[in-house]
């Protein structure tokens, strides 16, 4: 599945669609993106491609940039194992300026979301 929309429901929590959860399994990573979207990672993904992509000289300013750009708002999480749901915080929902529904892509390995 590379593409999906959904409502937030009254808690902001995305459910994730049932094909999608076993990818999620190992948990959720949730930051800001390049634009005005956020980016959807598995914590398998964030963990063996985005920490060591992240990973370079401290001296170096576009590593200190990217690493700031992922790092902000980002939040871990497990999906709940009734749903699949995850919790959209405030901070997420205020920059990438969703209301209700959003759009989700897949860009590789990630999930870009955007509002609807």
């Amino acid at each position: 599945m590379d593409y999906f929309e959904r409502k937030l429901d009254a808690k902001n929590r995305l459910t994730v669609p049932k094909e999608l959860q076993q990818e999620f399994a190992s948990g959720v990573v949730i930051t800001r993106g390049f634009g005005q979207y956020l980016h959807l990672y598995s914590q398998a993904v964030w963990n063996q491609d985005m920490e060591s992509a992240l990973t370079g000289n401290i001296l170096d300013e576009k590593t200190a940039d990217l690493n700031v750009a992922f790092r902000t708002g980002k939040i871990s999480a497990a999906l709940d194992k009734k749903q699949g749901r995850i919790t959209l915080e405030p901070h997420h929902l205020k920059y990438a300026k969703i209301k209700s529904g959003i759009t989700a892509v897949r860009a590789g390995k990630y999930f870009r979301i955007s509002a609807s």
